[in-house]
């Protein structure tokens, strides 16, 4: 999603085990692999302390923050490394599609991947508008459960550890400037105003204050905030000012920080699932940039009266006839779309989610990008978010709103991370949480082309915003690989992208400082849609007239976030099966 890479966190601790002892003496015992994969799943949901409240997982707790201490990360990467050694003695499960298999390999990837992006250090320079803590945990506090007077407590518990979080994140990052790491000083200048943002009577810290109508909860949840929570913000925000801003690299490069070299491509290994070298992914996007702009001149010529594939990208966000008038009509356009896009579903799958899904604008302290995803719950009553950005609405392109909502939304990310989560027993619970990008983005990547399938871009302007999604995905390939590797500038990563993209400038300049900070992630979007769509291509000319698009798409979607190879492994033996008449 793009969102990037949002930790999740929680407890539930209490429904696990006593799901484990409900098991009787005459049920068969789990195998190696299932008994391994539950010692890791109570484990990290011990671990990662906010998974049960933003999956709204049954039995679980939310009056604990992660332990984002040094201290508690080495012993986790401990756990970790113990786990993956037992995991290499088990023998690999051959049924592709078991239970087994899909566990086996989602945990292995888990590990394998933990492990081997370890060298970048990333907890000693999470400090950047895209990294940072407070881009993503105050979001918890947004759907904190409140319903009884122990959850109350709880939240409680939870906001009374607030102040230790952020001065542990102070402590991090300062151990990280004394041993040479940190994050581009590009990247940081804006984060003391986002945090600052986060001050005041309408702080999401206090969101949970404000829905309660328990007037000693919210008066305790409110001392908490003005004493503990507000002077922690203000330190942090201080700190970043003051003591790490003069200190934070000019290099964009991740090769900047120790052993950057060899943490771009780890990085492209563990958010693409495969190995992908740089000069590789640099000619893959060039290559994909030269079949969409030709895309783009046929819709121009046909639709516009021809002209200059870059300039059009440009004009669609500046020309009054393409841009919206108010704040209000970007949001009902989403919103429309969303309708149109539900109703189409059925045509392309046999299994949809039981969460519905929202349309939100951004909160004021969130850095708006083109689009974000919040994920619904575990038993599809609480829906997902789709938070868009409705600043300048007459700087802001009609033209790509349903790229983007059908990015996130249905048929990309929240049909395929709501189907997992509701997958109940068919998977180990693993399958519902475990999400990796190369699958995920290259889903959601290959959604916006499946939209057009379905006929959901209804006007030549529309379908231009699909393209200028698509080629702005190519971009990135070329730009983060360009950023990383080539010593590409700033400004010249954002001269290319506004010449190969219909995105607002202001978008495009939060997209540059977000590859610049999170190198890697970018690449997974376009190298995983072009794997997807390898396969479907291998299945249609294989199976012919037998080819059922919409088995295929429940294929694709129905064993949780599996790597590329897993995919690739299961969509030749679903058409096997196809073939043999399954």
């Amino acid at each position: 999603m793009e969102t990037s890479a949002i930790i999740l966190r929680g407890l539930a601790v209490t429904a696990f085990t006593l799901f484990l002892a409900a098991c009787t003496e005459t049920t068969p015992s789990p195998s190696a692999t299932e008994q391994l994969a539950d010692e890791y799943l109570e484990a990290w949901m011990q671990e990662d302390a906010l998974m049960g409240t933003y999956y709204a997982i049954e039995g679980s707790r939310h009056d604990e923050l992660p332990d984002n201490s040094l201290a508690g990360l080495a012993a986790w990467q401990e756990k970790e490394d113990a786990w993956l050694a037992r995991l290499e003695s088990i023998p690999t499960p051959t049924e592709i599609g078991s239970r087994d298999w899909v566990t086996y390999g989602l945990l292995k990837e888990q590990l394998e991947s933990a492990v081997s992006t370890r060298i970048c250090r990333d907890e000693l320079w999470a400090a950047s508008t895209t990294t940072s803590w407070h881009t993503w945990i105050p979001f918890v506090f947004d759907i904190q459960p409140l319903e009884t007077p122990e959850l109350r407590a709880q939240a409680l518990t939870r906001f009374a550890a607030m102040d230790t979080y952020i001065d542990n994140e102070i402590d991090n990052l300062r151990e990280g400037l004394r041993l040479g790491y940190s994050a581009p000083r590009v990247t940081v200048e804006a984060v003391p105003a986002q945090v600052r943002s986060l001050i005041g009577p309408d702080s999401i810290f206090l969101g949970p204050a404000l829905r309660s109508d328990d007037a000693a909860f919210s008066e305790a949840a409110e001392q908490i905030y003005n004493e503990e929570i507000a002077p922690a913000l203000n330190r942090f925000a201080d700190f970043i000012e003051t003591e790490y801003l003069i200190k934070a690299r000019e290099t964009l490069a991740v090769s900047g920080n120790p052993n950057g070299e060899a943490c771009y491509p780890a990085l492209v290994r563990g958010f693409v699932t495969v190995g992908v070298p740089a000069d590789e992914i640099h000619a893959v996007g060039l290559e994909q940039i030269a079949k969409i702009r030709e895309e783009i001149q046929i819709t121009l010529d046909e639709h516009f009266g021809g002209g200059d594939v870059s300039a059009f990208l440009r004009r669609v966000n500046e020309d009054p006839a393409f841009t919206f008038d108010t704040e209000e009509a970007v949001l009902q356009y989403s919103t429309d779309a969303l309708d149109a896009v539900k109703a189409a579903m059925p045509k392309a799958f046999g299994v949809l989610p039981k969460a519905d899904v929202l349309v939100k604008p951004y909160p004021e302290f969130a850095e708006s990008g083109s689009g974000e995803y919040h994920s619904s719950s575990e038993d599809g009553t609480r829906p997902g978010i789709f938070y868009i950005a409705v600043a300048d609405p007459t700087g802001r392109s009609i033209s790509n709103q349903l790229a983007t909502l059908h990015h996130e939304t249905f048929p990309g990310h929240h049909l395929q991370g709501a189907i997992a989560l509701e997958l109940g027993d068919q998977q180990h619970p693993l399958a519902r949480y475990l999400w990796n990008s190369g699958y995920g983005e290259g889903w959601a990547l290959y959604s916006e082309r499946l939209a057009d399938e379905l006929g959901l871009y209804p006007t030549p302007l529309d379908r231009i915003g699909l393209y200028s999604d698509q080629i702005a995905r190519a971009s990135r390939l070329v730009m983060d690989s360009g950023l990383h590797t080539l010593g590409w500038t700033r400004q010249q990563t954002v001269d290319y992208m506004m010449a190969n993209s219909g995105w607002a400038p202001v978008d495009i300049q939060n997209e540059i400082d977000r590859y610049i900070s999170w190198p890697a992630q970018a690449t997974s979007y376009m190298l995983g849609m072009i794997e997807i769509r390898r396969l479907r291509t291998l299945a249609e000319e294989t199976l012919g007239d037998n080819f059922d698009l919409r088995g295929f798409h429940d294929r694709v979607v129905g064993m949780g976030s599996i790597t590329l190879p897993m995919l690739e492994e299961s969509i030749e033996a679903w058409i096997a099966e196809q073939q043999a008449g399954g």
